[in-house]
Protein backbone atom coordinates (compact mmCIF):
# COMPACT_ATOMS: atom_id res chain seq x y z
CA UNK A 1 0.00 0.00 0.00
CA UNK A 2 1.55 3.67 -0.60
CA UNK A 3 -0.35 7.17 0.43
CA UNK A 4 0.56 9.78 -2.37
CA UNK A 5 -0.02 13.59 -0.47
CA UNK A 6 0.70 16.21 -2.56
CA UNK A 7 1.16 19.78 -0.66
CA UNK A 8 0.47 23.41 -2.63
CA UNK A 9 1.57 26.50 -1.82
CA UNK A 10 -2.38 26.65 -0.40
CA UNK A 11 -2.14 23.67 1.88
CA UNK A 12 0.85 22.14 3.57
CA UNK A 13 1.39 19.01 3.61
CA UNK A 14 -0.05 18.43 7.23
CA UNK A 15 -3.33 20.17 5.73
CA UNK A 16 -3.36 17.54 2.99
CA UNK A 17 -2.97 14.57 5.33
CA UNK A 18 -5.64 15.18 7.94
CA UNK A 19 -8.20 15.59 4.87
CA UNK A 20 -7.00 12.66 3.31
CA UNK A 21 -7.16 11.00 6.54
CA UNK A 22 -10.65 12.82 7.50
CA UNK A 23 -11.84 11.27 3.88
CA UNK A 24 -11.06 7.82 5.00
CA UNK A 25 -12.28 8.33 8.73
CA UNK A 26 -15.64 9.08 6.41
CA UNK A 27 -15.47 6.46 4.86
CA UNK A 28 -15.31 4.05 7.27
CA UNK A 29 -17.54 5.34 9.41
CA UNK A 30 -20.23 5.01 6.95
CA UNK A 31 -19.75 1.09 6.25
CA UNK A 32 -16.85 0.78 4.17
CA UNK A 33 -15.17 -2.00 6.38
CA UNK A 34 -12.23 -2.93 3.78
CA UNK A 35 -9.36 -3.85 4.96
CA UNK A 36 -7.39 -1.78 2.75
CA UNK A 37 -9.12 1.64 3.69
CA UNK A 38 -8.44 0.58 7.70
CA UNK A 39 -4.68 -0.18 6.76
CA UNK A 40 -4.62 3.95 4.73
CA UNK A 41 -6.49 5.22 7.87
CA UNK A 42 -3.99 3.67 10.29
CA UNK A 43 -0.75 4.96 8.35
CA UNK A 44 -2.02 8.53 7.97
CA UNK A 45 -2.64 8.42 11.53
CA UNK A 46 0.42 7.57 12.24
CA UNK A 47 1.80 9.61 9.97
CA UNK A 48 -0.19 12.36 11.62
CA UNK A 49 1.48 11.80 15.06
CA UNK A 50 4.65 11.12 14.29
CA UNK A 51 6.12 13.13 11.64
CA UNK A 52 8.07 16.45 11.84
CA UNK A 53 5.55 18.79 9.85
CA UNK A 54 7.73 21.86 10.53
CA UNK A 55 10.58 20.60 8.80
CA UNK A 56 8.49 18.89 6.13
CA UNK A 57 6.66 22.44 5.16
CA UNK A 58 10.26 23.86 4.82
CA UNK A 59 10.95 21.40 2.32
CA UNK A 60 8.00 21.13 0.93
CA UNK A 61 7.53 25.14 0.36
CA UNK A 62 10.69 25.62 -0.83
CA UNK A 63 10.60 23.25 -3.72
CA UNK A 64 6.86 24.90 -4.11
CA UNK A 65 8.24 28.34 -4.51
CA UNK A 66 10.95 27.21 -6.71
CA UNK A 67 8.04 26.18 -9.22
CA UNK A 68 8.30 22.87 -8.51
CA UNK A 69 6.02 19.86 -8.09
CA UNK A 70 6.13 17.63 -4.30
CA UNK A 71 4.73 14.40 -3.84
CA UNK A 72 4.67 12.60 -0.52
CA UNK A 73 4.47 9.14 -0.82
CA UNK A 74 3.77 7.02 2.42
CA UNK A 75 4.19 2.97 3.02
CA UNK A 76 3.92 0.97 5.95
CA UNK A 77 7.50 -0.38 7.32
CA UNK A 78 8.95 -2.04 10.23
CA UNK A 79 10.40 -0.33 12.85
CA UNK A 80 10.14 4.13 14.27
CA UNK A 81 8.22 5.57 12.55
CA UNK A 82 6.12 2.65 11.31
CA UNK A 83 6.25 4.17 7.81
CA UNK A 84 8.40 5.16 4.99
CA UNK A 85 8.00 8.51 3.57
CA UNK A 86 9.40 9.44 0.08
CA UNK A 87 9.21 13.06 -1.03
CA UNK A 88 9.94 13.77 -4.92
CA UNK A 89 10.28 16.81 -6.26
CA UNK A 90 9.06 17.35 -10.62
CA UNK A 91 9.29 20.34 -12.98
CA UNK A 92 5.62 22.05 -12.25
Amino acid sequence: MEIKLEPSLSHCIETVAKRQYERVLSLVLGGKQEESLLDELELLRLFLESADFRQLRSRCEEALLAGKRVEITLRPAPGVPPYEMELLTSPG
